[in-house]
């Protein structure tokens, strides 16, 4: 791939779309193998620029400034609170804005980059309840209130991250920090005590009404709660209201050192599946910088030989230098103290080693692209870990109650316990599931003739093959681009039992456009973040109300996460018109030793039920390019800048013309 030329499958556009899915899929997975998805490096570059300029050196600028600190002396203030407190806040509210995780090319939004604030600022777009049992929560569409709510949370946590720090002549907690830190016999290091005057904290006032409005929105609304990536700042937030004003600064900081382990640790636990090493190789061949091609085609069995499930190596990465490394390095961030098993050196190079742990995950440019979250989680590793040594009273025992610690995990880690046994209950990002490859997800087979009655449901966007086609990408050419999507889906093991569920249930399935659902959910309510829960069939209730397809035009196969270590993932097959018609099972083992485009055909389902409306379904695709599909533009008139739409037509209403003159 070029700086600025994306890097299109090597076929022939307008036959590849014809030829049978499977065969696709086959072309799809070696390039994806080879090359990942293609993007022109300028894209990742953009990336680049958007975390490490506009998020690191302007949110500094922003955070130092705003709490009157010096960003050119920053030996006055790397170790202050207030710069952390300020920087997860602006992540968040970035966040919750559209302009972090999922953003931009990578996650499926061409034109315009950003989903968010355009859809969730806009009455009438869908909105998801997650309990519609509570009154006045349910309903499918935003309303005036729920638009009120979001610009309220999004006042509130500007405003906290706009207004000065709180003094230690205003919080007493925070004199008795920096007493304890300027006391000699406190040992603390000196880049703790020169400056530990100047600390501040910040205000939280304003952070408590962002917290109220986000629970408010919550009931209302899992996007923009889970967009907002409540799992991972809501309760550092809460940390930064509850701990100065009820215990100590010194239990604050010590409770997001247990909060960075605990996230880290339920990451790591979460990979103990047979799914996570199908992760890493698609992974790896997405980065566009490194490896070398060789190293990439190294983590599949067999590239040349089409063998592309994971191969030693990629097991190696996957449970060594990720899981082992992922839960064991944090315990010993956390647990080492004083001079047992060499103190604050060992302390310092497993906190390393996580911070690499997160530059490697921003160097894969994974779909998500959660970028800013990882530095985040990176600085922070080396600020409070390092900057603040366990063994200088900031340890896991030094807090100023005994039960402290475990008030601190008893959230997070019920979230994990109960969401792997539970996934159809508790969101993947809550159970720390991110990258442990056992998700919920699936794929969309829509008739070519009906996939332009997406364009009947309201919102600020349009979907990717119409993004594609403004940009000037011919239908073929766009359609091909796009299914490199279904290509990365199927290298992992729900693609495999999905794309089985859709050959066995959807005879003319080489003949529909598949879409991954969760570049389709992007382009429906504006965020995903790989929860499949976002794409269920609430979504897809949702669509079909404004959409009104007819039975068989829009199906949906659909799977759960795997239950903790059950061995199978528990699927449904859903139509637009009718609702879920089937449901069945696959064991995990079936689909991790398929190949990604299932030459021995479909891998075996158990169906447990199947609804007598499945018969109303109708299977009459014959050809992909539908209606819809854009004719190629003409060179000619692209090198001279004519409107070739209005050239189309005039060439048309010329020809009706001739028609008419005839004699």
């Amino acid at each position: 791939m070029g700086f600025t030329e994306t890097r299109f499958p090597n076929v022939e556009p307008e036959a590849f779309i014809q030829r049978p899915l499977q065969e696709r899929l086959r072309v799809l997975t070696t390039q994806w193998a080879e090359w990942g998805f293609g993007a022109a490096r300028n894209i990742s570059v953009l990336y680049l620029a958007k975390v490490f300029g506009a998020w690191l050196i302007g949110g500094v600028l922003l955070v130092t400034l705003t709490s009157h600190l010096n960003p050119l002396d920053p030996a006055s203030w790397w170790m202050n609170p207030i710069v952390y407190q300020k920087l997860l806040v602006m992540t968040m509210l970035l966040d919750a804005i559209g302009v972090a995780g999922s953003w931009g090319p990578l996650a499926g939004k061409f034109g315009p980059l950003t989903g968010g604030i355009l859809f969730w600022s806009r009455p009438g777009t869908i909105k998801l309840s997650p309990y519609k049992w509570i009154p006045f929560t349910g309903g499918n569409r935003r309303t005036v209130f729920d638009v009120f709510l979001y610009y309220g949370f999004l006042f509130a946590m500007g405003t906290a991250l706009l207004l000065p720090g709180q003094t230690a002549a205003e919080l007493p907690a925070l004199g008795r920090f920096q007493a304890y830190l300027t006391d000699p016999a406190n040992g603390v290091p000196a880049w703790l005590t020169q400056h530990a005057e100047s600390f501040l904290l910040i205000q939280t006032t304003p952070l408590v009404l962002a917290v109220a409005l986000l629970l408010i929105i919550g009931l209302r609304d899992k996007t923009i709660f889970l967009a907002a990536r409540a799992e991972q700042y809501l309760l550092p937030i809460v940390f930064f209201i509850v701990f100065p004003h009820f215990f100590e600064v010194t239990d604050m900081i010590i409770a997001l050192k247990i909060f960075l382990v605990t996230v880290w640790v339920g990451a790591g636990f979460s990979k103990l599946n047979r799914h996570f090493s199908l992760v890493i190789p698609p992974m790896l061949s997405n980065t566009p910088f490194w490896p070398p091609r060789w190293l990439k085609k190294s983590m599949y069995k067999d590239f040349e030989g089409s063998d592309l499930r994971p191969s030693g190596p990629a097991h190696l990465i996957a449970h060594v230098l990720g899981t082992i490394v992922e839960i064991g390095a944090p315990l010993v961030m956390l647990f080492v103290a004083g001079s047992a098993l060499g103190g604050q050196l060992t302390v310092t190079l497993a906190t390393l080693l996580m911070v690499g742990f997160c530059l490697f995950i921003i160097s894969t440019f994974p779909l998500a692209v959660p970028l800013e979250w990882n530095m985040l989680f990176a600085i922070c590793a080396v600020v409070f870990f390092i900057g603040y040594p366990n063994g200088v009273g900031f340890s896991v025992f030094d807090m100023s109650q005994p039960w402290l610690p475990f008030a601190v995990i008893a959230i997070p880690v019920f979230f994990v316990i109960f969401g792997s046994i539970r996934p159809d209950k508790v969101s993947f990002l809550a159970s720390l599931r991110q990258y442990g490859g056992n998700w919920a997800s699936a794929l969309w087979a829509i008739h070519p003739d009906a996939e332009h009655k997406l364009h009947r449901v309201y919102r600020p966007t349009t979907d990717q093959i119409d993004q594609l086609q403004t940009m000037g990408l011919p239908y073929p050419l766009a359609e091909t681009f796009l299914q490199m999507t279904i290509g990365w889906r199927s290298l992992h093991s729900q693609g495999r039992g999905l794309f089985s569920v859709l050959l066995e249930d959807v005879p003319d399935i080489d003949h529909r456009r598949v879409r991954e659902a969760e570049f389709g959910c992007n382009a429906m309510i504006g965020f995903n973040f790989g929860e499949g829960h976002f794409h269920n069939e609430e979504l897809i209730a949702a669509i079909q109300e404004q959409a009104q397809f007819e039975p068989g035009e829009f199906i949906v196969a659909w799977v759960e996460s795997e239950a903790l270590w059950s061995g199978i993932q528990e699927y449904r097959l859903i139509d637009a018109a009718l609702g879920v018609v089937e449901r069945g099972h696959w064991r995990v083992k079936d689909a991790v030793a398929a190949q990604p485009w299932l030459p021995d055909g479909p891998i075996p389902l158990t169906v447990t039920w199947r609804s007598p409306q499945f018969e109303q379904l109708r299977f009459t695709a014959t050809d992909i390019v539908g209606p819809d599909a854009a004719p190629a533009p003409l060179d000619d008139a692209v090198t001279l800048g004519v409107d070739t739409a209005a050239l189309t037509q005039f060439v048309a209403e010329s020809e009706q013309l001739v028609e008419v003159r005839k004699p």
